[in-house]
């Protein structure tokens, strides 16, 4: 089965002189990942078998494993690894900088050991490499203590902190499969010329629909967010977009993730939405927030109150948003909002446009959702996600509201293909020379077919029931439908 190691993990490679440490880490690691007390000793010494420098070669490795686990730098440490206060001062060194530590175990007999040992340039003592052997056989079984995971030598996969466990969660699915439907966010547009804008959007939200998509998303801002680009990228208007979008789908519910409460009369968005469910057939969806991007505001002559006012705000629009959408015209006067009439025509037709609100902070933005929204949108790893819909579900019973009535929802970026060959080009081709695969990987959430279901699988398990995916190569013909499989597994 294949390793799967962290990108920022500490992997300590344990087995005698000729057992093939080295030639692995070659195979599966790249140079500079790499830490070897042989190579060490030949820069401290006058050779790599120069075991007077032994000690001093030790001094400086134990230097480097510092300072790498401290980068948050994937770090091999090539030794015999038969050493137990260096094995205890090395995961002392990652558990300071938190960070998980793996053993490989090498199980190669003692005569291919010799044998190999033989054909050195620098051969091991016959009587070192006997002493090795021995040792090894009495200590091997006892190294594993205080490591995160225990590995024999096999394949390895190199992959963010969140697919270390998705092999079996993936197995979980396989065996005992859940339901979990998928949105899909568009937060970039900058594939090439304007013109080809159109055109490629069109064609992700096709793609969309016949990967199994449920839902399309855009987010609400005027210029790019720096979390995602640049502020020359192309962004463009949500709501136009979403107009668009319904044109081009039949199937797919579309909405933002979601629309700043300042930047918009929230009688008109009301306007805005129920016209889009309309044109849409029913599919629209309200994505509403508190708003943070001071920039933005500033540059487009959007007032930016303080956060009260702005809670304040977005708990008017959950209240007076329905009342526009319902029957009659109720007056509604609010904490910031008033209008003698809430009149929208013609009315959506859906008979209650399902409203998400975006953010979770936990005193009040859950309170908000689990007082008045269908559904909130979260961020995180599972263990985080696992915290906030507990606290979510405090808060529906304080308001005396089933937790079943709000919807669950996660946002997160994703890069997949079918297989890690696959994969690796699509993660160099992001990076271009630009940022390391690790980095590239780590920022996309990059990951196989199978990483993704077992990460997807953790998120279920964690209460999620929709995942909205913002595909990191989402400009690339056929990225959308490489995700299709991830999708059809979670389909019920």
């Amino acid at each position: 089965m294949t390793i799967r190691i962290p990108s920022r993990a500490l992997v300590v490679l344990a087995g005698p002189s000729g057992s093939g440490k080295s030639t692995w880490a070659g195979r599966w690691f790249r140079p500079n990942q790499v830490v070897a007390s042989d190579d060490l000793r030949a820069v401290v010494g006058e050779h790599e078998a120069d075991l007077r420098a032994g000690g001093d070669a030790f001094d400086v490795l134990d230097l480097i494993v510092e300072r790498r686990l401290k980068r948050g730098l994937l770090t091999v440490v090539d030794t015999l690894g038969m050493d137990t206060d260096r094995l205890e001062r090395w995961l002392a060194l990652a558990e300071q900088a938190k960070r998980p530590a793996h053993l490989i175990l090498w199980d190669t007999d003692d005569k291919t050991c010799r044998s190999r040992n033989r054909a050195r340039a620098q051969p091991v003592p016959s009587k070192v490499l006997t002493a090795q052997l021995a040792k090894w056989a009495d200590v091997r079984d006892q190294l594993g203590d205080g490591f995160d995971a225990v590995h024999t030598v096999d394949d390895v996969a190199v992959v963010p902190e969140l697919f270390a466990r998705a092999g079996e969660s993936a197995a979980s699915q396989a065996d005992d499969p859940v339901a979990l439907r998928f949105g899909l966010q568009v937060s970039a547009f900058d594939w090439g010329d304007n013109a080809d804008i159109a055109a490629r959007l069109g064609d992700i939200a096709a793609e969309a629909e016949e990967a199994g998509f449920s839902s399309l998303w855009v987010m609400d801002h005027f210029i790019q967010i720096p979390q995602v680009g640049r502020e020359w990228e192309p962004m463009l208007e949500s709501h136009t977009t979403l107009g668009y979008l319904a044109a081009r789908t039949s199937t797919l519910r579309l909405g933002t993730l979601v629309t700043g409460i300042t930047y918009r009369n929230v009688a008109h968005l009301a306007k805005i939405v129920a016209t889009l469910d309309v044109l849409s057939e029913g599919r629209a969806a309200c994505g509403i927030g508190a708003a943070w991007f001071e920039r933005e505001h500033i540059a487009y002559c959007y007032a930016f109150p303080g956060l009260d006012e702005r809670y304040e705000l977005l708990e008017d629009a959950l209240e007076l948003l329905p009342l526009m959408w319902g029957s009659g015209t109720p007056s509604y006067d609010g904490r910031r909002i008033s209008t003698p009439e809430a009149i929208c025509y013609p009315r959506p037709l859906q008979e209650r446009i399902p409203i998400l609100v975006g953010g979770s902070g936990e005193a009040r933005t859950l309170r908000l959702v689990a007082r008045h929204a269908d559904a909130c949108n979260l961020f995180g790893d599972p263990a985080t996600v696992r915290r906030k819909v507990e606290i979510l579900h405090a808060h529906c019973d304080a308001e005396d509201r089933d937790p079943e009535a709000v919807t669950v929802t996660h946002l997160s970026t994703a890069l997949t293909a079918p297989t890690r060959a696959e994969l690796d080009v699509k993660v160099e081709r992001l990076g271009a020379g630009r940022a390391s695969p690790e980095d590239v990987a780590r920022a996309t959430n990059a990951g196989s077919t199978e990483d993704q279901i077992g990460r997807y699988r953790d998120l279920a398990d964690a209460g999620v029931q929709e995942a909205v995916v913002s595909l990191a190569d989402v400009g690339e013909p056929g990225s959308v439908l490489d995700f299709a499989p991830v999708i059809e597994t979670f389909a019920r």
